[in-house]
């Protein structure tokens, strides 16, 4: 029986260039791995449904839910920094759109469902591993507050996809506010179709920035919406260590969402040059680079709308440039406030960066476990004798020693109470991460040994990232020096 989907599909109902209609590709043997019930329920949808044979089918593609419109949708972008005329969605596709409980609009696409025209010689199909990579992380950073795609479902298909090796496939269902991107506006600018590209502007703006439409110019509300919601992600990903891997143009949404988590990882030790990406070989996206190159990357989404901005071009230029150069002051501001909270500190005082940056240089310089810092941090500023666990962690004992006693003279300025200040810190300061090292055990007992105990154990623990959880207190230790070295890859 034909599970149905209460679908309202805006997207599949422009008229343009702007996706193309393609049916997924049908597995063998669909399996559910995961339903994120939670989430279904968020959706208004059933979970018994979605987790029933026919609900399962669909999920993987090998049936279509009613209702659904299945399509991949067209885009272009910057690749580390070279441009890609036309990239698209070459192994997903975006099977319809629900409202959810509280009204806002969500997309549902299928990742690894089969090859579509925009696959470019590739299988169209997703690993095992990516798979559950991308469910665990994409809900840890939902569990942090950041915001992101979120996981519905993840089913194994039966059939095996070859990378370097044969591994198991997979499909992931993922929800996203939408799947609109900078390269999205870039494939349009790139072929100078300046009537797709006011459509899409125009729907972006319905659909993420409906008081752009009352301003003065319509299109630069939208890129200063954009600019905004980028710089405020950044700051997100930079308080809590994470690095995307492969900030390209196509793989950052208008939304301000985090998405597409391939060769994504959270830094263990602190240093600013942290890369995990097995082809970032040049380190363009490494952990200190990403408010730049966020920065450039919205440049290029500047330059795709100038054509919507006016008909003087040097009064586009100017309006564009105005509106990209709040991403600095935005980020900057979203960024300092991350760090006093981090540290404790409420009231704001013109030290306090330089305070932090020199912690940070020191976590550097010593190699010191970023998420293990702070929330030691956090124990210390309730007891002088936590300074001992922070101490621990260093090398260079007499300069730890001298920053410890500048912070706890700048948080004797501060009104809140010691315990106060500790719950606060830790509400900052996650104790559990998606440790890489963690990850990498799951993936290896789910794909060597169909194991997924290890897989559902780790969720539980990431739902809550700022709860001590004594029992699962392995979950939060450094990784051991042989884990170091760390490599991710995009799973394609």
């Amino acid at each position: 029986m034909t599970v149905t989907l209460p679908f309202d599909n805006t997207y599949a109902r422009l008229d343009g260039p702007f996706f193309t209609r393609t049916q997924p590709t049908a597995v063998s043997a669909p399996r559910l791995v995961k339903l994120n019930r939670e989430l279904a329920l968020q959706l208004g949808l059933g979970p018994d449904a979605l987790s029933s044979p026919d609900g399962v089918s669909a999920l993987a593609g090998r049936s279509l839910f009613g209702g659904s419109e299945p399509i991949a949708t067209a885009y272009a972008g910057h690749q580390f920094g070279h441009f890609s005329p036309q990239l698209g969605d070459g192994r997903a596709l975006l099977i319809g759109e629900v409202l959810d409980r509280s009204g806002a609009r969500r997309d549902i696409q299928l990742k690894g469902s089969g090859p579509t025209p925009f696959s470019r010689g590739g299988d169209g199909r997703a690993a095992l591993g990516p798979v559950l990579r991308e469910y665990l992380v994409s809900e840890a950073m939902a569990a942090l507050g950041v915001p992101t795609t979120r996981a519905l479902a993840a089913v194994t298909t039966g059939e095996h996809v070859m990378r370097e090796e044969i591994l198991p496939g997979a499909v992931l269902a993922r929800v996203a506010s939408s799947h609109i991107r900078i390269g999205t506006f870039e494939f349009f600018a790139a072929r100078r179709d300046v009537a797709s590209l006011k459509t899409m502007a125009d729907y972006a703006i319905a659909r993420h920035d409906p008081a752009a439409a009352q301003a003065e110019n319509p299109y630069r509300a939208l890129f200063e919406g954009v600019v905004r919601r980028q710089a405020e992600l950044l700051s997100r990903w930079m308080l809590l260590g994470f690095i995307h891997g492969v900030m390209n143009t196509d793989n950052m949404s208008i939304s301000g969402e985090t998405i597409d988590y391939g060769p994504c990882a959270f830094m263990d030790t602190y240093d600013p040059a942290t890369v995990f990406s097995s082809i970032d070989r040049q380190g363009r996206y490494a952990y200190g680079a990403q408010p730049g190159i966020a920065q450039w990357n919205l440049a290029r989404l500047a330059e795709a709308l100038l054509p919507l901005m006016g008909e003087d071009q040097k009064q586009a230029v100017a309006q564009a440039q105005a509106a990209l150069d709040v991403f600095v002051e935005v980020f900057n501001d979203r960024y300092l406030s991350g760090l006093r909270r981090k540290l404790g500190l409420v009231t704001a005082r013109e030290e306090d960066l330089a305070l932090a940056q020199a912690l940070l240089a020191r976590m550097a310089s010593d190699k010191v476990d970023f998420t293990l810092l702070f929330r030691r941090l956090a124990d210390a500023a309730a007891d002088l004798s936590g300074n001992e666990r922070v101490r621990d962690l260093f090398m260079d004992l007499p300069a730890i020693d001298e920053w410890l006693a500048r912070w706890r003279a700048r948080l004797a300025q501060e009104p809140a109470s010691p315990e106060d200040r500790a719950d606060a810190m830790r509400r900052a300061n996650p104790a559990f991460i998606p440790r890489n090292h963690l990850v990498e055990r799951m993936i290896e007992a789910a794909v060597e040994r169909q194991d997924y105990a290890p897989f559902e154990e780790f969720l539980r623990v990431l739902a809550h990232p700022y709860e001590d959880q004594p029992e699962f207190a392995a979950y939060a230790e450094a990784p051991p020096p042989s884990s170091q070295a760390y490599v991710t890859y995009c799973g394609t």
